[in-house]
């Protein structure tokens, strides 16, 4: 049985890998979101990830689909004491923003789609600068005393308006942000690593990253001339033209063979290594994809492999940084 990790400074305890709810009313309709969730529960999996906006991009869709799936899901399984339910606030296209008001009515709302009373982990989405950190706070500690929200979180948001948001709540106390959600994988570490990991790190924040698998791309199934039939083919498919993809995917390769394990396996396991990472985020639209998923939660890689991984990711970047300026000079 995989050990539950514990949320940052919350009383939170999960999985340590999230299932995303991105997919759900999207590319998976609610039969197969309901078999996925069915898998990841039978694996031990206990943390669900979703949005207020997913999947609103999709035509004839409105935002609020997963959320919707995950709550039926929960109420048919009367399972929900045994779930992690995290959503996030601020990009619904009725609750866009994260004023006051907008943080009240949009918890209401998302509390009514997934037909519970409580929200477990509780995050901002995009943080929106218009608005001060201390209205924001404020707002979420309201969440919270209500009894609405257990725990608040954070997303796409600066190093300072992280650390000014976490100052006003010590100094009021109020609730204060226990996990934050970068963007953060094997060929996109920049996004997370430097001023952002290091806040984190400082203020004992557990790490939940998306984009775990990059679009797809580190499960290792775009290749040179293959073709791959998925809604986010063509974000995960720009990887194979840069070095750090290409070298990236060799070293995965390489250690999954090691193994017996899949690409997708060992970069999860990879994530789930680093400075301040609990839980990282990876969906399914299919049972089929599961396996490789929760396999990463088991899979122990050597310091030499971690080391591989690594250093695959760095020299091109390094790499790439030296074409781009050579690039840059020889236009000059």
């Amino acid at each position: 049985m995989t050990s539950l990790r514990t949320l940052g400074t919350s009383d939170l305890h999960v999985f340590p890998l999230a299932l995303g709810g991105n997919v759900f009313g999207w590319t998976a309709d609610e039969a197969q979101s309901f078999a996925v969730l069915d898998a990841y529960a039978a694996a031990g999996g206990n943390f669900v990830d979703s949005a207020d906006v997913y999947s609103a991009w999709a035509e004839g869709n409105e935002g609020g689909e997963s959320e919707t799936v995950i709550g039926r899901w929960l109420a048919s399984r009367g399972n929900r004491d045994d779930v992690v339910v995290a959503t996030k606030v601020g990009s619904h296209p009725r609750f866009k923003g994260l004023s006051a008001p907008t943080i009240k009515a949009a918890a209401e709302e998302s509390l009514r789609r997934l037909g519970t009373d409580r929200i477990d982990l509780y995050y901002t989405h995009f943080d929106d600068e218009s608005v001060p950190v201390e209205e924001i706070v404020t707002a979420l500690d309201q969440l919270v005393r209500d009894g609405k929200v257990r725990a608040v979180a954070a997303s796409n948001i600066s190093p300072e308006r992280l650390r000014a948001s976490l100052d006003f709540a010590e100094a009021e106390g109020l609730a204060r942000y226990v996990a934050l959600q970068p963007h953060y994988n094997l060929v996109s570490r920049e996004t997370y690593e430097g001023p952002l990991l290091e806040t984190a790190e400082r203020a004992g924040l557990a790490a939940v990253p998306y984009y775990g698998l990059a679009s797809g791309f580190l499960t290792g199934k775009y290749r040179p001339g293959t073709t791959v039939d998925s809604a986010r083919a063509a974000g995960a498919g720009k990887h194979l033209d840069t070095e750090r993809g290409r070298a990236v995917l060799s070293a995965l390769d390489a250690v999954a063979g090691a193994h017996g394990a899949e690409p997708a396996s060992v970069a999860l396991a990879w994530l789930a290594s680093r400075p301040t990472v609990v839980a990282p985020i990876a969906s399914a639209r299919t049972v089929e994809q599961l396996p490789a998923l929760v396999a990463s939660a088991d899979l122990t890689l050597t310091e030499e492999e971690l080391t591989l991984l690594t250093e695959a990711s760095e020299a091109s970047e390094i790499s790439e940084a030296s074409e781009a300026a050579g690039t840059s000079e020889a236009r000059g």
